[in-house]
């Protein structure tokens, strides 16, 4: 029962406020903007604090805690780290939805643009070298989601979250564009199942 308490001890004095958002949690200024290093440090300090590791002599309840908060700092990690779920979870707490699945209006010429990305990867296993089609097409779409992420980064800045959104459903297609080129990769390459 002793280290129980400890183990919990040392989590409550730690400050550790597992229902605030990530930033919060991670105990930086809401934002797109954010120091890499410092969140790095930061999941660190927290998964020293939380890992189920540190708490294997706890209570089977406070085992299982530990378990959901290294979990919950984890995502968050993940979330704040990558600038694409960063940007969604931005307008998530704005309280704006994608609607990534059932929203289909889009501007018809960044459609057309990405018809014409998406032909090229589909022809790409026929044409004499798709490596490099598909490193063309890579460099295009890399280009694309850099101006989307610097579009996302100054309409959040202005709480735009009407061009926010449209930024990250842009970018979220480029984004599936590129998980599209990378498992064609993987299959040319002969390491898909």
């Amino acid at each position: 029962m002793e280290t129980e308490v400890t183990s919990q001890e040392k989590v409550s004095d730690s400050g550790i406020d597992l229902s605030a958002d990530y930033f919060a949690l991670f105990a930086i200024e809401p934002g797109f903007e954010v120091d890499l290093v410092h969140v790095s440090r930061q999941y660190r300090h927290l998964q020293g604090l939380l890992h189920p590791d540190r708490h294997t002599t706890a209570s089977a309840a406070q085992r299982r805690w530990s378990m959901q908060a290294s979990s919950f700092v984890n995502d968050a990690h993940d979330t704040l780290r990558k600038p694409l779920r960063r940007a969604v979870y931005l307008l998530s707490l704005a309280g704006i939805s994608t609607d990534e699945e059932t929203d289909t209006q889009m501007d018809p010429m960044f459609l057309m643009e990405q018809m014409e990305l998406r032909e090229a990867i589909e022809s790409a296993p026929s044409a004499n070298d798709p490596h490099a089609v598909l490193l063309d097409v890579r460099g295009q779409l890399s280009r694309a989601m850099s101006a989307e992420q610097v579009s996302f980064a100054e309409a959040s800045a202005a709480h735009d979250w009407s061009a926010a959104r449209d930024t990250v459903r842009r970018w979220q297609f480029l984004d599936k564009l590129g998980r599209e080129i990378s498992d064609l990769e993987a299959h040319l390459d002969g390491d898909a199942p």
